[in-house]
């Protein structure tokens, strides 16, 4: 047994204790020490001995891991709402959790959330699309990190493994049926045009219809800029991803608008009173035109889908179609790319070119071949 003691260069005392443990066996314990002199550090150092022999080393001190219940009010409000996620995108997590982690993890203690837990999630969702199922995975994943960076954890107790999913073909109106919805909304209202125009003519999506003021649109330039999206309960963000788009107006559109301007308003479709409208309002108007017009009831996002369909088809270049479409990533236009023609008769021309470019089958200069 001995206690030796040495002095910092910031004034502090390191204390080397060497005892005997109750079981035989030597052990050793270090503590930096602040006391105003090396022998006051000296009588420290053989206090913590005889403290040492007879009770042993203090044991040391257990996280408290909450359950992941406990812990999900203070990851809803200390990520989400701390970085101002949008409101849809709060109550997207907090539904997750309300509806699938919470009933199936939500006792457990986040640091016991093991692999088998997460299959038997998985196994739970057995009936929700993989794309649901991955979602949950996701906000699933996401909680287990911040409490690692929040130091509750040491290290995330598991890996998560996304399901596989299949893209399946986007569903969309052809020319024809699109222009039969069209005409169907004209019959009905000057509203209900404007709100298939918007959706099928610009590529809005629901919460930028509703939300689209009329500083947003230049009538003399034909462009509009969506810059405001409005989720449930009248809460006005900016659109999905966070990226404005300025769209070029049809003629058609441009003149849906100018009947529809309104003094008075901000918004560019209202209530008779003013007001803005509701999006049950928008999505009840274009199902019933749907409807009316024998087409499958898509609401909007169908008419979205026919927006970017109609531009592949046109033969629209990629780069353009994301830009009108806000999409952060290439890989969610190029959905849409194979409705192109043009992609694929350019790639087989490219078959009939020799190695000098030139075209198969034609003369080249001078040889007659």
């Amino acid at each position: 047994m001995s206690v030796r003691v040495r002095a910092t260069t910031s004034g502090a005392w390191i204390v080397d204790v060497m005892y005997r443990r109750s079981d035989g066996r030597r052990a050793r314990e270090r503590r930096r020490v602040r006391v105003a002199t090396k022998s006051a550090a000296q009588r420290w150092g053989e206090q913590r001995e005889r403290h040492l022999m007879l009770h042993g080393p203090t044991p040391p001190k257990q996280k408290e891991v909450p359950t992941l219940e406990q812990f999900a009010p203070r990851f809803v409000d200390g990520h989400l709402r701390a970085n101002r996620r949008k409101p849809s995108a709060v109550a997207s997590v907090e539904s997750i959790l309300r509806w699938h982690l919470i009933p199936t993890l939500g006792t457990r203690g986040l640091d016991t959330i093991r692999i088998e837990q997460v299959q038997q999630l998985k196994l739970k969702l057995a009936d929700r699309s993989p794309a649901t199922t991955n979602n949950v995975l996701i906000v699933l994943g996401s909680v287990l990190k911040r409490a690692v960076e929040w130091g509750l954890l040491d290290r995330l107790p598991c890996t998560i493994t996304m399901l596989p999913v299949h893209r399946t073909e986007r569903a969309f109106y052809t020319f024809e049926e699109y222009d039969r919805l069209v005409e169907v909304a004209r019959r009905r209202g000057d509203q209900a045009y404007l709100m298939v125009l918007l959706a099928g003519d610009a590529g809005l999506r629901l919460g930028e219809i509703v939300a689209l003021e009329w500083r947003d649109v230049d009538l003399s330039a034909r462009r509009l800029t969506a810059q405001r999206s409005e989720w449930l309960g009248g809460q006005v963000t900016a659109p999905k991803g966070g990226r404005l788009r300025r769209l070029p107006l049809t003629q058609r559109l441009t003149a849906a608008l100018k009947q529809a301007r309104r003094v008075g308003s901000s918004r560019v479709l209202c209530l008779p009173d003013g007001s803005p409208i509701t999006r049950d309002r928008v999505i009840k108007a274009i199902r019933s035109a749907q409807r009316v017009a024998g087409l499958v009831e898509g609401g909007v996002h169908i008419l979205r889908h026919s927006f970017l369909s109609h531009l592949a088809m046109r033969g629209a270049p990629a780069r353009s179609i994301q830009d009108l479409a806000g999409h952060a990533d290439l890989a969610t236009t190029q959905r849409y790319l194979h409705l192109s023609p043009a992609a694929t008769e350019d790639a087989i021309r490219l078959l009939e070119r020799d190695t000098r470019g030139n075209q198969r089958g034609t003369a080249i200069s001078g040889l007659g071949i």
